[in-house]
């Protein structure tokens, strides 16, 4: 059997483990449970300060308090998903290993550089995504420092608290576990991106694969008489690969539905906040808080939609290649096998945002542009 580090990243496999949704996790309800119910806590820590101080506090503060709120409740809307659908990863997982173990020696090169690029792209993703969450503490803390009220304890996350903090023992403890909990959360927030990265780039090697293979067939193979077995299995092979990518759209449909509407309103908030913050009395406390914040965010809808776009665009390589093959060599039984593989291409794998549209570079743009548009409305009432 083949090791799951080299099916997938060391960082993911940890953060899935942590929430109880690899396959194999001791006490996995336990995780599931756990990490819900920590985040279904926060949330209503949150919302019921987002609720209480809705038209008391300062446009800025509130708006600064919606944007964290948001991001959190999209994680949770992630645990919730994945929690309810552990089988159907736990099945993608099993035939990512599957695939390892059948693979033959023209295709662990591929295979490798596949697994490769997803890991660095992991270990980037996470990096950045605890990076941000240390400047958002540094740019609260830097705020609250330089701002007159000396005697009021400003929290990380704001959220109305179930007890008074009446001692800084008490401050300090809270401190520490929201700091704790908001890097995990980061972390857990970028483990599922890297899960779709993983996915992804399986699927489009298994692609890569079946060009190859088409590309390699010779007169030698008709002449032979192993072309018919060779297209067949690669039919098998391609049939795999559409079954595995419906697998994928089934589990993060839902997920690019929730992300799109999200993302948009938290980018318009953070980019509010940024404009605002530019040139106004302490903003440079604003800016380091939520600029790299900011980034994540549009970064993390843009791997979305280019990991959407990139699929969709290679799906379509499979029936060029069955084109480019020595189709004119064989036969009109073999040629009708090479014709179910290029009609069946046209039908390229795509993402979708909630079964309506799929996800594209376009929806990216459409997500910018509208909380562009947002932000000039926010900055023209304010």
């Amino acid at each position: 059997m083949i090791s799951t580090s080299i099916v997938c990243p060391p960082s993911v496999e940890f953060g899935l483990r942590l929430i109880g949704v690899w396959p194999g996790t001791s006490y996995a309800f336990s995780r599931k449970f756990l990490s819900i119910l920590s985040m279904v806590v926060f949330q209503i820590c949150q919302y019921q300060y987002v609720i209480k101080h809705f038209s008391k506090e300062d446009l800025l503060v509130l708006i600064d308090v919606l944007s964290a709120t948001l991001a959190y409740s999209l994680l949770l809307i992630k645990l919730i998903i994945f929690a309810f659908k552990t089988r159907l990863l736990n099945e993608m997982i099993a035939s990512m290993v599957e695939d390892w173990d059948a693979r033959d020696v023209s295709d662990d090169l591929t295979m490798t550089r596949m697994s490769h690029i997803s890991r660095r792209f992991s270990n980037l993703i996470i990096t950045c995504n605890a990076t941000s969450v240390v400047f958002y503490a540094i740019g609260t803390l830097l705020r609250h420092t330089s701002g007159n009220e000396t005697d009021a304890r400003e929290l990380l996350l704001k959220m109305e608290l179930p007890f008074e903090i009446d001692n800084v023992l008490v401050y300090v403890a809270i401190l520490v576990t929201q700091f704790i909990h908001q890097t995990s959360a980061a972390s857990i927030t970028c483990v599922f991106s890297c899960v779709l990265i993983t996915l992804v780039l399986h699927v489009c090697g298994q692609i890569d694969l079946v060009r190859l293979k088409l590309n390699e067939i010779t007169k030698k193979d008709i002449e032979s008489h192993m072309i018919e077995n060779i297209i067949k299995t690669l039919i098998v092979r391609h049939q795999k690969i559409i079954i595995f990518s419906k697998n994928i759209e089934n589990l993060f449909s839902n997920i690019a539905l929730m992300q799109f509407i999200s993302n948009t309103l938290i980018i318009c908030c953070l980019g509010f906040l940024i404009v605002i913050s530019i040139g106004a009395p302490n903003g440079t406390t604003m800016v380091i808080k939520c600029l790299l914040f900011y980034i994540i965010i549009n970064m993390e809808a843009f791997i979305f939609c280019f990991i959407g776009e990139y699929l969709s665009k290679k799906s379509k390589m499979i029936g060029d290649a069955a084109y480019e093959s020595v189709w004119y060599d064989l036969t009109p039984t073999q040629n009708r096998l090479v014709l179910f593989m290029i009609v069946r291409s046209q039908k390229h794998l795509t993402l979708t945002i909630g079964k309506i549209m799929d996800v594209s570079l376009q929806q990216f743009t459409s997500i910018v542009k509208a909380s562009a548009s947002y932000v000039s409305v926010l900055h023209a009432l304010y």
